[in-house]
């Protein structure tokens, strides 16, 4: 039987002997990591040339924001954190719309010591929590709206575990690939509650592209879209090693011994290749999910009812296809 990726390619009427390749930049939203591996994957392996891609994939960083320049067509595709600033696109009428999701669940998180609490239900009793400027303005409003935490045990995250290691009772939010991680090299071990898992419900790690690419081009985002859900699969179930080698090229400070960890953890919690993924493949859109979300945000006090036109958020013309499910092994 004929691979679903050569379907795929088939699909698009792509022949890499006929046609020349696309220049293609891929702007992510850090430093390249684990997180990323599908897209590096992809394009150390031969992917992206085989969909007659030449990717070339921008990384972000602490000193680098690269949403802007999608909008002004500077980059062609934009990986995304989650649902909410693609939110904020739409209602402030830019001109991006997500054409792919390839996490599942958000990887945000609170930690706390181990043992230290019972449940998620019983962090709500913790002194302290500590929560970073952008959370105390998203998931924390979510939190104290419907989840029992108060603003009184509210304090602000240094992003470091400074204080974390320093008090057996502190809870903090931390991303799933990395603080719980940390804590553990550090002597302590945690318990990592997936706010996903209680009703955060929303998409991760998508690719944005501009609405007119959409509308003009849309053979050109099928095969990126194809390609990188097909360098997702190799990554995560298949040989990894040349999407490793490329993303410690790309960021040296990253070690094997970290991505093998970041990408056990992606899939010990059902960050990627669980849920409807499982379904109709990796990159999964579920357009009613995003409207659930919304009106779970808009519940919390974080967005305005009717603030967002909810159909322009994102499209599943390029996914649910079940594109390289065949290749897990």
């Amino acid at each position: 039987m004929m691979k679903n990726w050569m379907l795929a390619v088939a699909a698009t009427g792509f022949a890499t002997s006929a046609t020349a390749q696309d220049q293609v930049t891929f702007a992510t939203n850090w430093l390249a990591q684990g997180g990323h591996g599908g897209f590096y994957q992809a394009m150390a392996d031969g992917t992206y040339e085989e969909f007659g891609l030449d990717v070339e994939i921008q990384q972000g960083g602490p000193q680098v924001n690269n949403r802007p320049m999608l909008a002004a067509g500077r980059i062609d595709f934009l990986m995304a954190g989650n649902l909410l600033l693609s939110f904020d696109n739409v209602r402030n009428e830019i001109p991006t719309v997500v054409v792919a999701a390839y996490y599942d669940k958000d990887p945000q998180v609170l930690i706390a010591h181990e043992g230290a609490y019972a449940d998620w239900a019983d962090l709500a009793n913790a002194p302290e929590v500590l929560i970073g400027k952008d959370g105390q303005f998203s998931f924390w409003q979510w939190m104290t709206a419907s989840q029992g935490f108060a603003d009184e045990q509210l304090r602000p995250y240094g992003y470091n575990l400074a204080q974390f290691l320093n008090d057996d009772k502190m809870v903090q939010q931390g991303y799933a690939t990395s603080e719980p991680l940390y804590a553990a090299q550090q002597g302590a071990p945690v318990d990592t509650f997936l706010l996903a898992d209680y009703g955060w419900d929303t998409y991760s790690t998508t690719v944005e592209a501009r609405v007119e690419m959409v509308e003009e081009n849309p053979d050109l985002v099928q095969r990126f879209v194809d390609a990188s859900t097909i360098g997702w699969y190799n990554y995560l179930y298949n040989d990894p090693t040349l999407g490793n080698e490329a993303i410690m090229e790309a960021n040296p400070e990253m070690t094997l011994e970290g991505l093998t960890a970041e990408v056990d953890q992606l899939k010990a919690l059902g960050i990627i290749g669980a849920g409807y993924q499982e379904e109709v493949g990796i990159g999964a859109i579920d357009m009613d999910r995003i409207q659930m979300f919304y009106d779970t945000v808009v519940a919390a006090g974080i967005l305005e009812e009717g603030s967002v036109d909810v159909s322009k958020v994102a499209t599943d013309q390029f996914v649910n296809r079940q594109v390289g499910m065949d290749l897990v092994e």
